[in-house]
């Protein structure tokens, strides 16, 4: 199994970026999805999560300016981030509780994609 992120880049401060996450390989099914940050010299971060019955949660620094959202039939989750602060700038895992076709349930991580906000 491997998740595969995408969408990161360098955007001016006021604007958006969309991230995606894509799940491939063994899976029986997906459980929890999610987005976390990490910035430098910081720990890593919950930015937002998503229950495979579309349920979410936020971090209170993105609420009202990040959404989660995913696509069971294309097994990828998304982060909309709009209204982009330089505090913002991190490095985003994407993360999936995932049960394989072999009824193993693990977290899975992807590689982390690189947002910079500019001010």
């Amino acid at each position: 199994v491997q998740l595969q992120a995408s969408g990161g880049g360098l955007v001016q401060a006021g604007g958006s970026l969309r991230l995606s996450c894509a799940a491939s390989g063994s899976i029986f099914s997906i459980n929890g999805m999610g987005w976390y940050r990490q910035a430098p010299g910081k720990q890593r971060e919950l930015v937002a999560t998503i229950t495979s019955n579309g349920n979410t949660n936020y971090a209170d620094s993105v609420l009202g300016r990040f959404t989660i959202s995913r696509d069971n039939a294309k097994n990828t989750v998304y982060l909309q981030m709009n209204s982009l602060k330089p505090e913002d700038t991190a490095v985003y895992y994407c993360n999936a509780d995932i049960t394989t076709d072999w009824a193993l349930r693990t977290d899975y991580w992807g590689q982390g994609t690189l947002v910079t906000v500019s001010s």
